[in-house]
């Protein structure tokens, strides 16, 4: 799909959204009694789910333990039956441990990891179907496993896509425009503060095309903590009614 295709005559994109709107976001935390925390997220068919350890003692080498704070271990992997094509390795490929490494950069600057030295926090994320902004599904299903585990947090992490077709920024890219080979920015922002965790640029991009497409993916961002945010409620309100009872 060339870029001129990505918007019909009528403004719209592919999937019907128009060049700002989102994919449907369904969340739900608390969905594994045995993790710490966890929760389970679907941006239209990307489904991700994420699984917190701790704040616990060092696993393995004790040398590893920072004096000052805790250790975040992140892994990020693409279940085999995620994509048309079936793939041999979940993890531990290449691509893998680098998003893994921009997941726990991402959390590093969001988790309060000064309260908890010497120890240790697992973030285990898992891409269950991909159709696009596979990493931002990752962040913020991980994000809201990490609320779920209680650890406590600067801020929200939410992650979004967007490109442009030609001039017009589109937010959060399906597979098929990620595919149609345009520029793409990822950013993973702190809402609060307007804090960037990442920021990543697939092609060079011209100032005056950046700024309009870092706006659209921080506006997208902050549409995102608000369904995040209702989630989190909810999920309190649950929790509160159950100890209640």
């Amino acid at each position: 799909m060339a870029a001129p295709e990505l918007l019909s005559a009528e403004g719209f994109r592919a999937d019907g959204r128009r060049p700002a709107e989102l994919r449907k976001v369904r969340a739900r935390m608390g969905v594994f009694a045995q993790a710490d925390g966890s929760a389970y997220i679907e941006q239209g068919n990307t489904k991700a789910l994420a699984v917190v350890y701790g704040p616990h003692e060092m696993r393995g080498s004790r040398s590893k333990a920072l004096p000052d704070r805790a250790l975040v271990n992140c892994q990020y992997s693409l279940a085999t039956f995620s994509t048309g094509e079936r793939r041999r390795r979940p993890h531990g490929d290449r691509q893998a441990a680098e998003l893994a490494l921009n997941l726990r950069q991402t959390f590093e600057a969001a988790i309060l990891t000064t309260l908890y030295p010497r120890s240790q926090i697992d973030i285990y994320v898992q891409i269950l179907q991909a159709d696009g902004g596979t990493y931002c599904a990752g962040v913020n299903a991980a994000t809201l496993a990490v609320m779920d585990a209680g650890i406590p947090m600067r801020d929200f992490v939410c992650a979004c896509s967007a490109g442009l077709a030609d001039n017009t920024p589109l937010a959060d890219l399906s597979s098929a425009e990620e595919a149609a080979g345009g520029p793409a920015l990822l950013l993973a922002l702190l809402p609060a503060s307007g804090h960037m965790a990442l920021l990543q640029l697939s092609a060079r991009l011209h100032q005056e095309r950046l700024d309009v497409a870092l706006e659209a993916a921080e506006s997208a961002c902050r549409t995102l903590h608000t369904l995040l945010d209702r989630v989190v409620r909810e999920r309190l309100q649950q929790v509160t009614t159950a100890l209640g009872d």
